[in-house]
């Protein structure tokens, strides 16, 4: 049976996304390394003809196909994720509204809470059951799939992604580091605490293989 509380699933989805991309300038504007998926978008770059945008664009692409073949939904939430999260993080930067701190120990802080502000994000739009977004979905496929830990699978994702990256070229420090190794403790951290299993969730689609 389909859910029908659709006005307040959309502002879920909706307040999810722009959580999510606030808490990726957060991350961004603590300037001590590049996020594993970014040092992955930005090798892509650099051995292709493809923009740094574009390979981020071709990236969920390709992430799209993976997880409609592993069987998950491909819903509004998802081709959402991949418009409006950018379409945020260009609003927030040019309007500077998430701060550059010059102090190591204060951007340290904000880079850890980042992380934090896209657990919560994480758990807002895929609760909303409208898809979610390509990364995460994968995510979600593996801990299916595999039965692992959701922090395993979400620390696996970005390692593998970080050393591809930094093979072809990407730019590693400090911060890559650490995304790499507390991402995955984080939402998982932020989605026991919510007693929240993003398998329980049955997402409405526009496009999901059948099983």
């Amino acid at each position: 049976m389909k859910r029908k509380d659709y006005p307040k699933r959309l502002i879920g989805l909706l307040f999810g996304l722009f959580l999510y991309a606030v808490g990726i300038v957060m991350t961004v504007n603590a300037e001590i390394g590049y996020a594993p998926w970014e040092v992955f978008h930005k090798g892509i770059a650099n051995v292709t003809i493809f923009s740094f945008g574009m390979a981020s664009i071709c990236v969920g692409l390709v992430l799209l196909l993976f997880d409609y073949l592993m069987g998950e939904a491909i819903g509004i939430g998802t081709i959402l994720n991949i418009i409006l999260v950018g379409t945020f993080i260009d609003i927030i930067m040019y309007f500077g509204l998430i701060p550059k701190p010059e102090n190591l120990f204060f951007r340290l802080i904000i880079f850890f809470l980042g992380f934090f502000v896209i657990a919560f994000a994480s758990y807002f739009y895929i609760k909303a059951g409208f898809g979610a977004g390509p990364r995460d979905s994968a995510m979600v496929a593996l801990h299916r799939k595999t039965n692992l830990p959701i922090g395993i699978c979400r620390s696996g994702i970005e390692i593998t992604v970080t050393l591809l990256g930094y093979i072809l070229g990407g730019p590693v420090g400090m911060g890559t580091v650490l995304s790499a190794l507390i991402a995955g403790f984080v939402i998982q951290t932020v989605f026991g605490f919510l007693n929240f299993d993003p398998k329980d969730i049955s997402h409405e689609s526009i496009l999901m293989r059948k099983n």
